[in-house]
């Protein structure tokens, strides 16, 4: 299977980071990302990080971190993955690093992989045949970007502080299709 989730922000230690996401510490933020990571993630499966993965410099929490981790690794840049950080998610083998953006196809459907929110498809393309852009960026519990179903949100912040499979992301996009697409009937009556 393949899962996303970006902003897990580890080791963020800024209550306007935890506390929103229901959190009393870093501490017990740090925890249960790796908890829900754990139980939704197996060994087998694929995990894109859509960019802010970890926060501040310690270089030793982020990769004991990584090792408790499951699935394999791909990393897509946001605007907390400095430099510094980006040359040891590279010199680790436990990630893939896939740089500012990456397309992947899945069952037929292309999906475009950025940090931030981009815009890929528009309501008059065949939904069956439309780009569909996964980010993360802007801590929003909303799943969809501007309620447009082909920019869908990963963000720990709007699944729980879990990861997302793939699956449930064509099932949210095929609804929210549906949705829009009777709200657009309605308006032309």
């Amino acid at each position: 299977m393949i899962y996303f989730i970006s902003d897990t922000h580890f080791n963020h230690d800024r209550e306007f980071v935890y506390g929103p996401r229901g959190f009393k510490s870093i501490e017990e933020m740090n925890e249960t990302l790796i908890k829900n990571w754990n139980e939704t993630v197996t060994d087998a499966d694929d995990i894109y990080v859509l960019g802010d993965f970890f926060l501040g410099t310690d270089e030793r929490f982020i990769r004991e971190t990584i090792t408790k981790l499951r699935g394999k690794i791909h990393l897509i840049y946001g605007n907390h993955d400095t430099p510094k950080k980006i040359e040891w998610y590279r010199e680790d083998p436990l990630v893939l690093c896939e740089g500012y953006a990456t397309k992947i196809k899945y069952k037929k459907r292309g999906f475009y992989l950025s940090h931030y929110p981009t815009l890929t498809a528009s309501l008059e393309q065949d939904p069956n045949h439309a780009v569909i852009n996964l980010f993360g960026h802007t801590h929003s519990k909303d799943k969809f970007y501007e309620d447009r179903p082909y920019m869908y949100n990963v963000a720990a912040d709007a699944h729980n502080n879990r990861p997302v499979s793939i699956d449930t992301i064509i099932n949210d996009f095929n609804e929210k299709v549906k949705e829009c697409i009777s709200f657009l009937g309605e308006e032309k009556e």
